[in-house]
């Protein structure tokens, strides 16, 4: 399995920007991405990577970290193949680089230590 993250850029404060997250390889086809967990997580220079969101497949349940609640709307796209985080209102901490990964499974995890297939991630800058 093959995560890959693109989507980010430059933006300044209280603009928004859109992840997204492709993935291939999964074992049910092409179209399986649909029967994973994806979480998307950002980690800033000298800080732990965090958990941002997640979405599973049951109902499409989804978590938010507190500090993205509100401001922050993650979403799939079975046809695309893509799950996005739309992201809106940004603020400076929001400065990162943006990861997306799976658990394996069709639920989401508390535990960073749970996701996989982590690939490169792309850079989110909020500056004026």
């Amino acid at each position: 399995v093959q995560l890959q993250a693109s989507g980010g850029g430059l933006v300044q404060p209280g603009g928004s920007l859109q992840l997204s997250c492709a993935g291939s390889g999964f074992s049910l086809g092409d179209n399986a991405m649909a029967h994973y967990a994806i979480g998307w997580f950002r980690q800033a220079p000298g800080k732990e990577r965090e958990r941002v969101s997640c979405i599973s497949t049951s109902d499409a349940g989804t978590f938010y970290a507190d500090s993205v609640k509100g401001r922050f709307t993650i979403s799939r796209d079975v046809a695309k193949n893509t799950v996005s985080l739309q992201m809106t209102s940004l603020k400076f901490e929001d400065t990162a680089v943006y990861y997306c990964a799976t658990t394996g499974g069709p639920w989401c995890s508390r535990d960073v230590g749970d996701f996989t297939s982590w690939g490169q991630g792309t850079q989110v800058t909020v500056s004026s």
